[in-house]
């Protein structure tokens, strides 16, 4: 969907849309329009939308209103983005082509104007590739929209947000995309096209380059797999020279069947989107790089496929990691704590980061705990905790902080190892976090997100349609904003 700034709406334009705040008078418009609203009950509450038909310059134009919700609310920004994709989801498959949207009258300020725009263009990603044979009236047809009367200072707020849509975006494919489609190889290879001529440094290492390094954990998960496993780097160098880097790290499996631990079949269909926290990521440097943020950031990718053959690593085995450390692999399943804690060491002794926070699909408890509503965070620190939580919250992509502790640590040792892959029943996402902090080295700021139940929905949200929601982009996007570029 293509965003053109104008100084007045084309009038030959058939669909025309206003945003209004709640309880705001409707004087000015067709009186047919005031009257229509009134009758429907519209009140301009956040994401309410009204249409309605009036003749103007002697043709009918389609007349849509979406509500902004209160103007002193302090859910502002994201009322915002509610009216801009109720648009869409209305006219997204109108058969309408293009849109004039009036931005005038509702006393937004740039960001506000913005925000709007991000909730239209969010709303508006759909992936169509394999469907040969969808029917017309099922298409997407809006494709243009033309924005009059913005407030001043609008271009500039939307030329970074346009940079978080393209990374959402982004995200979304890449979880969207089915696992013989998106493997290790083609993971990175979709990366290299999306960041080529931003300026990124991108490392790769590929089985032979971490076999050399020790990364026992990582390789084991994907010994199973006829796809190479790979570890990805993404470097971002917008900061001040020599100040230590903020990296990211995300568990990209890029499909999970449990390996000999093989998981039900129902169902497994999705795990396709096991790659979630490494897709997020990724998406998230995307925006980063795009809109050229002031900071050092670097995203790494664990890149595996969990599949059960001959080869594969079986229930019972020892691994030894980057770190050292050992690890007796008593469930296959429990395999993306195994691809992280290489990761998060390899990024610890290669960035000496500043902080180092994980994203990771990492556990059915976690959607049983948390449901579909927040992403789970661990944190060593609490100063990190805060600021994503705030991140979190002005981004709409919220977390919520659960418990570390020394009492759960007993429940993963092993006796033949120096920890096991997986504790009892209870506490699932929360052993597996004290998992990831034996490998976070002493004085470093680190935070885990569990976001199983976050980047797949499979009812539409606000801002996305079923499927992939881009959970993570706009949390990373909005920490970096706040926390490192300050």
């Amino acid at each position: 969907m293509q965003i053109h700034f104008t100084a007045a709406a084309p009038s030959d334009v058939r669909l025309q849309a206003r945003v209004i705040n709640q309880g705001q008078s409707l004087s000015g418009l067709d009186e047919t329009i005031v009257e229509g609203a009134a009758a429907s009950r519209f009140s301009g509450r956040a994401g309410q939308l009204f249409e309605g038909f009036a003749g103007v310059g002697g043709a009918v134009r389609r007349i849509a209103l979406a509500g902004l919700g209160e103007t002193g609310s302090a859910d502002r920004r994201a009322n915002c983005e509610r009216a801009g994709a109720a648009i869409t989801a209305k006219y997204l498959v109108s058969g309408e082509t293009a849109l004039a949207l009036d931005l005038g009258g509702a006393g937004l300020s740039a960001d506000d104007a913005a925000a709007v725009l991000l909730g239209l263009r969010l709303r508006a990603w759909r992936h169509d590739a394999y469907r040969t044979r969808l029917a017309a009236d099922k298409r997407p047809s809006l494709a243009a929209v033309h924005v009059a009367n913005a407030p001043e200072g609008t271009e500039a707020a939307w030329a970074r947000e346009e940079a978080v849509a393209r990374g959402v975006e982004f995200t979304r494919r890449l979880v969207t995309e089915p696992a013989n489609i998106i493997y290790p190889a083609t993971f990175v290879a979709a990366c290299e096209e999306a960041f080529a001529g931003t300026g990124v440094e991108i490392t790769v290492l590929g089985e032979p380059e971490m076999e050399a390094l020790g990364m026992g954990a990582l390789l084991g998960v994907g010994k199973g797999s006829e796809r190479e496993s790979r570890l990805l780097a993404i470097r971002l160098n917008g900061g001040a020279a020599g100040e230590a880097p903020t990296v990211f790290v995300g568990k990209g499996v890029t499909f999970d069947t449990g390996g000999i631990s093989l998981k039900p079949g129902p169902g497994m269909e999705d795990m396709k989107w096991d790659m979630g926290g490494a897709g997020a990521v990724a998406g998230a440097m995307l925006a980063l790089a795009g809109r050229k943020a002031k900071a050092n950031v670097i995203g790494v990718m664990g890149l595996v496929e969990n599949m059960p053959d001959g080869k594969a690593q079986r229930p019972g085995d020892i691994v030894t990691t980057m770190s050292g450390q050992t690890v007796e692999v008593l469930n296959t399943d429990a395999e993306g704590r195994l691809v992280l804690c290489d990761a998060l060491h390899w990024a610890q002794e290669q960035y000496a980061p500043a902080r180092i926070v994980d994203l990771a699909t990492l556990t059915g408890a976690m959607i049983i705990s948390l449901g579909n509503e927040y992403g789970g965070m661990f944190a060593n620190d609490d100063t990190l905790a805060q600021q994503l939580d705030a991140a979190g919250k002005a981004s709409g992509d919220k977390l919520w902080r659960m418990p570390l502790g020394p009492a759960y640590d007993k429940l993963i040792d092993s006796p033949v190892a120096d920890i096991k892959n997986i504790g009892p029943r209870e506490a699932g996402s929360i052993t597996a976090a004290q998992f990831l902090q034996r490998f976070v080295k002493e004085g470093t700021p680190w935070a885990h997100l569990d976001i199983a139940g976050m980047v797949w929905s499979n009812k539409p949200g606000h801002t996305w349609d079923k499927g992939a929601t881009g959970y993570g982009v706009r949390l990373i996007d909005q920490f970096v904003r706040d926390v490192v570029e300050g």
